[in-house]
């Protein structure tokens, strides 16, 4: 289709020029035009999470549809985990991050990496209301169990090892 990708080429520059709104424009337009379009559907994603007047659900919707139409692009996953990381849904992180590795095995330990330190870096300032010696236990578990498997290692395994002198 070449309407959508003279749109798309223009989306991509305004995106690059950082005119967020205008890319988030042109892209709902591929969207209109296409909606089948998953990498519309992703543009739109990234110009909206940059436009603060857009709700977090809209970006959410756009990364899924972008996901659901191209479900084996794992940039797709793992760029909805980090954004939902920064805005902390970490349940629908670690699952966007955890299909990512799925899908891409041999990158698989940059997901779980990824993840386990964005995780460390970003849970204590959203749940700080609930960051007491528990919950901080539970933050720091999580992330190292990511960090272990971002190296092939499971919790005994990690066992194992620390116990061998």
């Amino acid at each position: 289709m070449e309407e959508t990708d003279k749109l798309m080429k223009q989306a991509y520059q305004l995106l690059g020029n950082g005119d967020y709104p205008k890319a988030l424009s042109k892209f709902e337009k591929v969207t209109k035009v296409d909606p089948n379009n998953a990498e519309g559907w992703f543009g739109k994603a990234e110009a909206a999470a940059l436009v603060p007047k857009v709700k977090t659900e809209e970006v959410l919707a756009a990364y899924k549809k972008a996901a659901e139409l191209d479900p084996k692009n794992p940039l797709y996953h793992s760029t909805m985990g980090s954004f939902c990381v920064e805005v902390g849904l970490f349940n629908d992180a670690e699952a966007a991050y955890k299909k990512a590795a799925k899908l891409d095995p041999e990158n698989a330990p940059y997901y779980y990496s990824e993840f386990g330190v964005e995780y460390f870096r970003r849970a204590p300032i959203v749940l700080e209301e609930y960051m007491d010696d528990k919950g901080e236990e539970m933050v720091l578990r999580k992330s190292l169990k990511y960090l272990f498997l971002s190296v092939g290692l499971d919790e005994a395994g990690v066992l194992e090892l620390l116990q061998k002198k």
